[in-house]
């Protein structure tokens, strides 16, 4: 039986065919990088992961990532933008984007996949191109320590 990661990075290099993003040992070093985290991660956590990699060659990898619907990015409030990978059936559209949440002890943000944005109503000839919906407060390990 696959670990966790490697069924992960299986889904991963599968997703990375059916989106056309050429395979190079490189991207699979950051592709498997990115499984390590479980959950959303940053740029300087990367950076941190795949310290002998060129900086800019993680940047573009990441760009790619993005540009090709295999990370979805996260403006959780926290000054830094984190990065999650898709799911198979993620489009990253409109109609797919999620609620996010912040743990304001630990620091992680977590995709809560399950929970979709709720269609809002705008008024006539506003044209909506991306929303930002954070829940924050204690995930389920640091909420046993909040007071």
């Amino acid at each position: 039986m696959l670990n966790h990661n490697a069924e992960i990075m299986c889904v991963l290099e599968k997703i990375r065919l059916d989106r056309g993003i050429k395979p190079t040992a490189i991207r699979r070093i950051v592709l498997k990088a990115m499984t390590v985290f479980g959950g959303a991660f940053s740029l300087a956590d990367l950076e941190s992961e795949l310290d002998t990699v060129d900086k800019s060659t993680r940047s573009r990898t990441i760009h790619l990532c993005h540009e090709n619907l295999l990370i979805h990015s996260i403006d959780d409030g926290s000054g830094s933008v984190k990065y999650s990978v898709c799911s198979s059936s993620c489009a990253c559209s409109l109609g797919d984007m999620h609620l996010h949440f912040h743990c304001n002890r630990c620091g992680n943000t977590y995709c809560l996949e399950s929970i979709a944005i709720p269609d809002i109503p705008l008024p006539a000839d506003f044209k909506l191109e991306s929303v930002n919906f954070v829940l924050k407060g204690y995930c389920a390990t640091c909420s046993k320590f909040a007071t």
